[in-house]
């Protein structure tokens, strides 16, 4: 065992979660209710995650049967949480793991303006939601001008910040996120000149889409891909380039790149769990464990990007998962792998534990990536057998969830005893029939 560092504080808790956003707040809530010890650390200086940049309402519509803004959802979960028992702990960023191999228990470093410490938990939670790639990791040509944002940046500069962004904007991208953006943009008094879009049509939901036509006049160009961002010093215009080869360039002084999410999962990855290949998220089960004893992922980090509701769902539904851990429940011994076939593109959770009775309470989330009719069908193989059949009533676009029940996994499970011991047994696979 390594000497302590010293200066450095070690301690022990139940259960740390890291990250203060919905699904962290609403899981350390139902687990501080329990009585057991609870400390929840974040980066940032406020809790709430991402909700807290929206002043938007729309919050809390489907969990809590209220409306709220961004800012006072977050509040709602911060408290409640708090009032539940857990500690909440912000400005402390997780710096890495315990030194040498995966331990169980796990222990984690931590840096604050208290110094450095090592927590060692009986679970660790890991709710480190998701951020948007920026314009480099998009690798749009043309110089670096400012006024160049992800819509985390501009939501930050103008309702945190206070700060001017510009008088005309682009918003490259036209999903759930990009219309949030909208909002910001003309709260700040920018005028959205234009949404624009690779794909033949939008990927926010009907609604959505007509209120920012009706209420704030965003033009929508489709089939048109970013080619270069014009202007030295400051941005002044985006080259635009259609399918067709026709080329544009429409004038604005600022962009905002939304849509591209990706799940913070700097932390899972150098903890040694297995990364989901076409999520990047970590690979866990419907109980939310990964491969590491003892770490459970939830939340945006498994599933980039889902509304805040859905990620306190999760927060809640984890809770039972680590309760049971920390009462002594088995790890599991063995995992079936979930896959999806093309045009899908992943699917959460990603495998299947065999001794789990609850393989998955909250259903599945998967993605696709090209548009699927209202006449297309999921359809849930094993080794052939077809399990389940599930009709998309509205279809489906790339950048919209679909979600998938978990009444099949019975199926499964009856099946799953001699799977295990049978070396040819298959992953489940999750196709598209149109």
């Amino acid at each position: 065992m390594p000497p302590p560092v010293p200066g450095r504080r070690e301690r022990a808790v139940d259960v740390l979660v890291v990250g203060a956003g919905p699904a962290g707040l609403a899981l350390s809530s139902r687990l501080a209710a329990s009585g057991i010890s609870v400390e929840v650390v974040d980066r940032e200086d406020e809790p709430g995650g991402v909700p807290r940049h929206c002043l938007h309402s729309g919050f809390g519509l489907r969990d809590l049967r209220r409306p709220l803004t961004g800012p006072a959802y977050a509040r709602h979960w911060a408290d409640t949480a708090v009032r539940a028992g857990a500690v909440l702990r912000t400005g402390v960023t997780v710096t890495g793991w315990g030194d040498g191999p995966p331990a169980d228990p796990p222990a984690v470093d931590v840096t604050s303006p208290a110094g450095l410490e090592r927590i060692t938990a009986r679970s660790v939670v890991l709710a480190t939601g998701a951020r948007e790639r920026p314009r480099g990791a998009r690798l749009v040509p043309g110089t670096r001008p400012a006024g160049v944002f992800t819509t985390g940046e501009l939501q930050r500069t103008v309702h945190l910040h206070h700060r001017p962004v510009g008088r005309r904007a682009v918003v490259v991208g036209a999903e759930s996120v990009s219309y949030s953006a909208v909002r910001t943009l003309r709260d700040a008094g920018v005028e959205v000149v234009a949404m624009v879009t690779e794909l033949p049509y939008h990927q926010a939901s009907p609604a959505t889409a007509l209120d920012a036509r009706l209420r704030h006049g965003v033009p929508l160009l489709v089939g048109a891909r970013v080619s270069e961002l014009v202007g030295r010093g400051r941005v002044s215009g985006v080259a635009l380039r259609q399918l067709d080869g026709r080329a544009t360039t429409v004038a604005c002084d600022t962009v905002v790149f939304t849509g591209d999410w990706i799940p913070d999962h700097e932390l899972a990855r150098r903890g040694g769990i297995t990364l989901d290949r076409a999520s990047r998220g970590p690979s866990v089960d419907g109980s939310f464990r990964t491969d590491r004893a003892g770490v459970f992922a939830v939340g945006n980090l498994l599933h980039a990007v889902e509304p805040a509701s859905t990620a306190a769902r999760e927060g809640l539904l984890a809770a039972e998962p680590v309760l049971r851990r920390l009462a002594g429940g088995p790890c599991p011994s063995a995992w079936i792998p979930v896959q999806v076939e093309e045009p899908l593109l992943w699917v959460a959770p990603s495998r299947l534990d065999p001794a789990d009775p609850r393989v998955a309470t909250g259903g599945f989330v998967l993605r696709t990536e090209g548009r699927l009719g209202p006449w297309s069908s999921l359809v849930v193989r094993r080794d052939g057998r077809v399990l389940h059949r599930q009709r998309l009533v509205r279809g489906a676009v790339p950048g919209r969830t679909v979600r998938l029940s978990a009444a099949w996994t019975a199926k499964v499970r009856a099946g799953m005893t001699a799977a295990v011991r049978d070396p040819d047994g298959g992953p489940v696979r999750i196709s598209v029939e149109r």
